[in-house]
């Protein structure tokens, strides 16, 4: 039946496509059955016959209009389309009824295969489809009530009651079957738009995680402007002021040749103060990049620490490393690194623990280091302002990290440090340590 009044359009192509699909399909499926109903029409009508209970009216006649219409049907099932044309629709329309008419006179078992005529009608528009309805309602109860009337008599009566059975019946099946289809062309809409939101958005949270990696690159580089701005003026606050130090007494010296007191005392001080300058300039170098990151990959670097400092301290340490390895920015695998390291100079300081675990978790999209230890605690509200703490927190930032730090009198201390990981472009995944890694030094 058709799926929505006439002049309703749907706003979406891919639910019209659906409904003339469906459309199609019931088409096909009504001509499809045209020779199968002609078929047990004939045999139940045979049958009848055979067994006193009907006549074959003027079957001379009959017979014709028996063939006519198994022509008529096998044309139609070799072909299971409707007409292009809504004047040939009619015409096709009006020829069925006619021929289902006929044969129902012929015999009343044919109504049978004049079911057949709604689907004909369902072609049609407009008045003709209710027209087509009708006349199929009028064979029918032909059909039903046992031939076509000839006069006013209770046959007549009957035939008429039938006739507005079969109009209401059909009126109905047509009203249910176009409010569900409506509302699965509503649901077919509905789908359509939610799948466009669906790809909107998924657009849309790509474009946020490329906003977002933006937004994590440009914080990482102004991280590297600070820290550049940092060593410069380390640099002119120790290196450049030891340097004009330097100067100045090699060039008093040179004044006080001719006096060996003075010479002496003045290269004295020049030499301290280079001795004193040599000694912030490794220290600089130290802080911009471990020696152990230069030759492994962060967890082995991590790991490498752990077993220095604890025989350092004869404080026990346990690390492991979870998930898989990744490449990872310089600056942050300096910060983790440098966590760590802070983390346990600490508790060598000030734990007093008896052992330390230290877990390194690679996430899809962060690192996080977990420095656990089983010492003395403290007060976070009076200590998280310390230069250690300070320091961590301030690295992290740099790289768009952070520093939380858990902690009471007498419950020991973890440090949790956790960095978003946006790889280096082009970087080679780093050597990785087996994926869970126990290190443990005994006191």
């Amino acid at each position: 039946m058709n799926g929505v009044s006439d002049g309703a359009t749907m706003g979406s192509v891919s639910t019209t496509q659906l409904a003339d699909s469906w459309q199609a399909r019931l088409d096909r499926l009504g001509r499809l059955l045209l020779l199968p109903l002609l078929a047990v029409a004939t045999g139940l009508a045979a049958i009848s016959v055979a067994g006193g209970h009907g006549t074959w009216s003027r079957f001379d006649d009959g017979l014709i209009v028996v063939s006519a219409a198994a022509v008529w049907s096998a044309v139609h099932t070799a072909r299971p389309r409707p007409a292009a044309t809504e004047p040939a629709r009619v015409a096709t329309a009006a020829v069925h009824i006619a021929l289902a008419g006929l044969l129902v006179w012929v015999n009343p078992w044919y109504g049978v295969f004049a079911f057949s005529g709604y689907f004909f009608a369902d072609d049609l528009r407009g008045r003709w489809r209710w027209a087509g309805f009708g006349g199929t309602a009028l064979v029918l109860a032909a059909s039903q009530s046992g031939g076509y009337p000839t006069d006013w008599s209770s046959h007549t009566v009957v035939y008429v009651v039938l006739v507005a059975i079969n109009l209401v019946a059909i009126s109905g099946f047509i009203t249910l079957t176009n409010r569900v289809r409506e509302q699965n062309q509503q649901r077919g809409l509905m789908i359509d738009q939610l799948a466009d939101a669906n790809r909107r958005l998924e657009a849309t949270m790509a474009e946020n995680a490329g906003l977002h990696a933006q937004l994590l690159v440009q914080a990482r580089e102004a991280g590297v402007v600070e820290e550049r701005r940092r060593l410069a003026g380390e640099i002119h606050d120790t290196l450049a002021q030891g340097l004009v130090g330097i100067v100045a007494q090699l060039e008093a010296a040179e004044q006080a040749c001719d006096r060996p007191a003075m010479l002496s005392r003045h290269l004295a001080q020049a030499r301290a103060l280079a001795r004193s300058s040599l000694t912030e300039a490794r220290r600089s170098v130290r802080a911009l990049r471990p020696e152990q990151l230069e030759r492994a990959s962060l967890p082995e670097a991590i790991d490498e620490l752990a077993r220095a400092w604890s025989a350092h301290v004869a404080v026990r340490v346990d690390v492991e490393t979870t998930g898989t390895p990744g490449p990872l920015d310089e600056q942050a695998e300096t910060a983790i690194f440098r966590a760590a390291q802070e983390a346990l100079s600490n508790v060598a300081k000030h734990a007093d623990a008896t052992q330390v675990h230290i877990t390194l978790t690679y996430l899809d999209d962060a690192v996080l280091l977990d420095v656990t230890d089983d010492g003395a605690g403290f007060d976070s509200a009076a200590q998280t302002n310390g230069y250690g703490l300070l320091g961590m927190r301030q690295r992290l930032a740099a790289v768009s990290g952070c520093l939380t730090v858990e902690t009471a009198p007498g419950g020991g201390t973890t440090i949790n440090a956790a960095v978003p990981l946006v790889p280096r472009p082009g970087a080679a995944v780093p050597r990785a340590g087996p994926e869970n890694q126990q290190v443990e030094a005994a006191r």
